[in-house]
């Protein structure tokens, strides 16, 4: 689903493609997960991109912005000279935590056979190309 989209035309009311393709894209779960985990409260735009090195600072704040649209974080400006930005979790994700900690272990426990069959099927793959 588009960031920009409210709303799926055709499937308003399923949750799949109205809440979890925006929430389980490629980075909003990283920086859920980032936000969860971090030792402070809030963290700045920065201290992000820091822990997240191969996001670019276009996707990150296009995934913050995102984020906050739907609630999930709120974006707090300092008056300050240069002006400071922090980003908190809101209690709508702070409910997601246990559902992110089942999906943690289940990626830990899961990893090795996942990552073996990937090869696996990538080998696979490659042999039937040079059929």
């Amino acid at each position: 689903m588009k960031r920009s989209t409210v709303e799926d035309a055709m499937f308003p009311s399923c949750p799949v493609r109205n809440i979890l393709a925006r929430l389980c894209d490629k980075w909003a779960l990283l920086v859920i997960y980032i936000l969860y985990y971090s030792d402070k409260e809030s963290m700045r735009f920065t201290e992000l991109k820091q822990k997240m090195p191969d996001i670019s600072q276009r996707m990150l704040a296009m995934t913050l912005k995102t984020l906050e649209e739907d609630g999930y974080i709120t974006r707090t400006i300092f008056p300050e000279v240069p002006p400071r930005v922090e980003y908190k979790l809101t209690e709508r994700s702070r409910s997601l935590k246990p559902v992110l900690d089942l999906l943690l272990n289940w990626a830990i426990d899961n990893m090795d056979n996942i990552m073996d069959d990937r090869k696996k099927n990538m080998n696979v793959n490659e042999q039937d190309r040079e059929k």
